[in-house]
């Protein structure tokens, strides 16, 4: 599980057009990999719509967005074009890439336990480098402390 400091796993998933992406690809550009349980739920809406209405002061940052969810790429595209989403949604169905960073857990809805997505953000640097991680939030303060986290430069 990478650490703000350490240097951010590389990984491939496919988008929402089923085309391969790379989080190597974005080296040069700060990246905010945000992840999040399911497509078109109240909260991930929250949040996916929250980074597209800020989307604006995250080009500003030189940054760009990826969400990844274990989705199907077809739902993810539905769900992106539905909410007007700016940025890739990436499909991670057996959650390897989730696992790895630390976001699929023990969670609990209702009084019943069931693994899924830990809501998280993550910022990584123009180099691959973590600057900040952010583990167990909500929609409303991943949306807030990223951005204001980006602003900072």
């Amino acid at each position: 599980m990478p650490a703000p400091g350490q240097a951010a796993p590389d990984f491939e998933l496919l988008n929402q057009d089923g085309q391969a992406v790379k989080l190597s690809d974005f080296r040069g550009s700060k990246v905010l990999l945000f992840a999040y349980p399911k497509a078109g739920t109240p909260g991930c809406t929250t949040q996916a719509c929250g980074f597209r209405d800020n989307f604006a002061q995250v080009e500003t940052a030189a940054a760009v967005v990826l969400g990844i969810s274990p989705d199907a790429p077809a739902a993810l595209a539905k769900w992106r074009a539905q909410e007007n989403l700016p940025y890739d949604l990436l499909s991670d169905p057996e959650h390897a890439v989730l696992e790895a960073w630390g976001a699929w857990g023990e969670r609990s809805m209702y009084g019943r336990k069931y693994m899924g997505v830990i809501r998280s953000h993550w910022i990584i640097g123009e180099d691959g480098t973590v600057l900040d991680e952010q583990l167990k939030i909500s929609p409303k303060k991943s949306i807030e402390k990223a951005v204001k986290f980006l602003a900072r430069g």
